[in-house]
């Protein structure tokens, strides 16, 4: 590789620390990995295979292995085979690099035993990154014109690569060549990157590649979205960590997770599509919690500091669970012509659920395919959070993409809800918090006329939610109150003053979790009535 180009992929993580960043206590519920498994305890990321992609420590040589017997880590050397150029080993210590403390915290948060999210995996492949992508450049020297970045000429065999490190103060046509050449592997052998989009400044690649995930850190050093090429949203997702660094492999954790579950039938029986690059994708993104102050400027479909929010690996699960269910009906509209509802009258039969289709248009006419959802069971007057994600990949050898957009209309006055509609982006993202009750029409939508390819593979992943709450009083001065575990990301907020502004009490503890209902006792008054809501922060 070239000397100034390897000095220029960066670790992300604060110069002079040598320890792990902190981290919110309660980092595991926040991501939903302690509710999940209240629910599914066996969901651990068993049998699933995944690379670890690490960069020198502050530009050391050979300095990228995880050392199995690090305290947090925990893993038994057999897990792991390391990689570089000159050779591989499945022993540590070996002749091929030296331990690195930025690769063990990051597998500390991926699979280590005491923090990781996915602590059962079948095997890590450990690579050192200036030997898994290659950089090289042409032209005049510090000036260069044209880059090439080379991935493994042969298929890794890991479904899920982890890389917390990025290219730093490249021009945007690096950017260009690093996506491209993620993009052609990713579409290749069907692998998701799950990178670090930085700790600062731009968002930076790897992770800007259209076919993997780019994530970001809540609450600590992150970089913002859009990218420099063509402003497509990124991050993807945020986990509450301090760095990018240490957030990833919390997401690769949870790809890992739900992979584990597709290919286990949580999903249904077609364990292909539930454990595409896509399916993962989208039910990752769609599961995500908005923190306060999300917000999108359309036409981008994500935040450009939050991504989708933050990863909630239960609501992502539970979408899985709620299984593949296809279109009720297809038609094709004159090219750029309307798309209103079609009248169909089959009905989707879950509100949580996904799919994964294909649409195809043609030189004249857009192609629409219609998702009818009866959103009526909840009381009278209760609106719904509903969450929708549109997932499809830029295919091999190509530098543009299908136009693939998401719809959200209301059949009673064929209104359009919400919209989703970025020309850029291969992600599009629907989120309505108060959807009233209603027969509702998602549409995913593909562009005539002029286009990569007719047929257009894509992954859906949505959840139309109205959780109940139920309180009975236990005694004179307290209350029960309960709600379901999913979805996540519901506070609860009381006030005997249902006229008085800002009156709602929000300082409550976590809730305890018996039989998939959130219990919590709280205290009332005996002189004035209680009046108990679930939230979204």
């Amino acid at each position: 590789m070239n000397h100034l180009l390897k000095s220029r992929i960066r670790l992300l993580w604060l110069a002079g620390c040598l320890c792990l960043p902190a981290a919110p206590a309660s980092a595991a519920d926040q991501i939903g990995l302690a509710l999940l498994h209240t629910q599914a305890a066996n969901i651990n990321g068993a049998g699933v295979r995944v690379a670890q992609v690490e960069a020198d420590l502050y530009g050391n040589a050979g300095e990228f292995e995880v050392n199995p017997n690090f305290a947090t880590v925990a893993q038994p050397v057999q897990l792991f085979t390391y990689y570089t150029q000159s050779g591989s080993s499945g022993a540590f210590p070996n002749p091929y690099g030296t331990e690195s403390l930025h690769a063990d915290d990051v597998g500390e948060l991926f699979y280590g035993m005491a923090l990781g999210v996915a602590t059962n995996l079948a095997h890590v492949d450990n690579y050192e990154a200036g030997d898994f992508v290659t950089l090289s450049a042409s032209g005049i020297p510090y000036v260069y014109t044209n880059y090439t970045v080379t991935l493994p000429s042969s298929n890794i065999g890991d479904p899920l690569v982890n890389q917390s490190f990025a290219f730093e103060g490249y021009p945007t046509n690096l950017q260009t060549a690093s996506d491209s050449a993620y993009d052609n592997y990713a579409a290749k052998y069907n692998i998701l990157f799950v990178s670090a989009i930085d700790n600062g400044g731009p968002v930076n690649p790897p992770s800007t590649c259209y076919n993997g995930l780019g994530v970001g850190a809540y609450g600590g050093s992150s970089s913002t979205g859009p990218t420099l090429d063509n402003g497509r949203a990124k991050p993807d997702l945020v986990t509450p960590w301090d760095e990018t660094s240490f957030s990833t492999p919390q997401v690769t954790g949870g790809a890992a997770l739900l992979l584990q579950a597709a290919l286990a039938g949580v999903g249904g029986a077609d364990l292909n599509s539930a454990a595409s690059p896509c399916a993962l994708k989208a039910l990752l993104i769609n599961g995500a919690v908005k923190p306060p102050g999300w917000t999108n400027n359309s036409p981008s479909p994500l935040d450009r500091n939050y991504g989708a929010g933050i990863m909630n690996v239960l609501n992502s699960y539970e979408q899985l669970a709620g299984g593949k269910h296809g279109y009720d009906a297809s038609a094709t509209v004159p090219t750029g012509g309307a798309h209103p509802p079609t009248g169909a009258s089959a009905t989707e039969p879950v509100l949580s659920g996904w799919d994964y289709n294909t649409n195809t248009s043609s030189s004249a006419s857009d192609a629409v395919n219609h998702y009818y959802f009866n959103v009526t069971n909840a009381p009278s007057g209760a609106t719904f959070a509903t969450t929708a994600t549109l997932v499809w990949n830029r295919h091999q050898s190509q530098t543009a993409i299908n136009h693939l957009k998401l719809y959200l209309y209301n059949t009673a006055n064929n209104n359009l809800v919400s919209a989703s509609v970025s020309a850029v982006d291969n992600v599009q993202h629907v989120w309505v918090p108060n959807l009233p009750a209603g027969r509702y029409d998602l549409q995913v939508w593909k562009a005539g006329g002029s286009y990569v390819s007719a047929a257009e593979p894509y992954a859906l992943a949505y959840a139309f939610t109205a959780p109940p709450l139920t309180v009975s009083r236990t005694s004179a001065t307290s209350a029960t109150v309960s709600w379901p575990v999913y979805p996540a990301g519901y506070l609860l907020e009381s006030t005997t003053n249902l006229l008085a502004s800002g009156g709602w009490n929000t300082n409550y503890p976590a809730p305890a979790v018996n039989q998939a209902q959130n219990q919590m006792v709280v205290a009332t008054t005996t002189n004035s009535p209680t009046f108990f809501r679930l939230v979204l922060p």
